[in-house]
């Protein structure tokens, strides 16, 4: 399936996305905030293995998701992979950020591990 680089800072959610979209057949990069994610999709591209896919939370330490979203879009040999946003914050607002940032799509915390995995494969198809 797909290779997906994931950033959540709270180590549950991180594992349950994670399982989540292993059991689905997708390949997981896990990272533990927005500063890491954009440091491994680097590293990434410096080796030519670019994921497919990227979700991220948008309250992180040391890098909000906006801001890695951002960084990685502003990279011309990374801003073609789509970004979704994964986050308790859904006021209009937030969401409006995420995709003024250049994000795809924006899941709201909670979902459903079948929700998420539905979402998933939704983007990719648009891809």
């Amino acid at each position: 399936m797909a290779k997906i680089l994931i950033a959540e800072d709270e180590f549950d959610i991180r594992n349950l996305i994670t399982f989540t979209l292993r059991f689905a057949g997708h390949e997981i990069i896990a990272t533990s905030n927005g500063a890491e994610a954009v440091e491994k999709t680097m590293q990434m591209a410096v080796e030519g293995e670019l994921p497919e896919l990227i979700l991220l939370d948008v309250r992180m330490p040391r890098m909000t998701g906006y801001e890695a979203c951002k960084r990685i879009k502003a990279d011309e040999r990374l801003e073609h992979i789509p970004i979704a946003f994964l986050s308790a914050k859904g006021q209009e607002s937030e969401v409006r950020e995420g995709f003024e940032a250049g994000a795809v799509d924006y899941i709201v915390k909670p979902f459903a591990p079948d929700q998420l995995t539905s979402k998933i494969e939704e983007i990719l198809k648009q891809t």
